[in-house]
């Protein structure tokens, strides 16, 4: 926490001498990320956005901006990767471009897609429960593993959307978000239904993902919410569940928060922030 705090030193001081909250009501707030940010399976969805976000108005960003009266701009989009933040999407322009001047503050949760951690966890997970049933396995699709060029692809895009944030809004609190936890820190459950050893190399993949995301916030200066960690006992196999398992109850998404989880997340955020 000790890079946290000096992040944040400059601007306590001159919200001090000038007497002005860091996050005053109406403060520009821009979230940036994929599914675990945009809250799949959470309605409602945002009206008139793309329907393969699906941006709910439930996620974490939302129930933040209703905390703390803030003005947001909710990009986020399920099956975003680190380039459709940088570079657009297809018809999406990139998530940073909304990011402006005024801007106070940014939240980003990506990097998982960039690995394939949930697509992987869902390709296996589709293949154990037809096998279990007697069914073909032909619409599962086959698992892509990530190798160590794809984590330093990671790591460096990581780096570069902190750069573009700064380049562009000087000003922002910038806060990076892991990922909530889906699997538990050992062993697996009926709602994950996972071969012990693919299991652990998901748990492998996502602690990459983790790793590079505090090392990419510690470099920039930015605040980090390791979900991870607040969820480590909220996993699908938890009593108290913050995520889905597979598969996941009726309209929901599998292997994604649900609401508990994207509520834990709003609240920790709240803690975390400047008043």
């Amino acid at each position: 926490m000790r890079y946290t705090l000096l992040a944040l030193l400059p601007l306590l001081l001159s919200a001090c001498a000038g007497r002005e909250p860091l996050l005053p009501p109406g403060a520009p707030y821009v979230a940036i990320g994929s599914s675990f940010a945009a809250g799949p399976g959470l309605t409602p969805y945002i009206a008139d956005t793309p329907p393969r976000c699906t941006r709910s108005t439930r996620n974490y960003a939302h129930q933040l901006a209703a905390k703390r009266e803030l003005s947001l701009v909710d990009v986020t989009c399920s099956g975003a990767t680190t380039a459709a933040v940088l570079d657009g999407w297809n018809e999406l322009p990139a998530q940073v471009a909304a990011i402006g001047p005024d801007t106070r503050l940014v939240t980003v949760t990506i990097g998982g897609n960039d690995v394939g951690y949930i697509g992987n966890m869902m390709s296996v997970s589709c293949r154990v429960v037809a096998e279990d049933k007697g069914q073909p396995t032909d619409r599962c699709r086959a698992p892509v593993w990530p190798d160590e060029a794809g984590f330093q692809h990671l790591a460096g895009a990581l780096n570069r959307i902190a750069v573009e944030v700064r380049r562009r809004a000087p000003k922002a609190i910038l806060v990076f978000v892991d990922y909530v936890s889906v699997l538990p820190p050992s062993g697996t459950c009926a709602a994950t239904p996972l071969p012990a050893d693919d299991a652990d190399r998901l748990r492998e993949t996502v602690r990459r993902v983790r790793d590079l995301t505090a090392a990419a916030a510690k470099q920039a200066g930015a605040l980090l919410l390791k979900a991870s960690d607040l969820s480590r006992d909220h996993s699908a196999c938890g009593t108290e569940p913050w995520m889905n398992g597979y598969p996941a109850p009726a309209g929901m998404a599998p292997y994604h928060p649900n609401l508990a989880g994207m509520n834990a997340v709003a609240e920790a955020l709240d803690r975390l922030l400047p008043r």
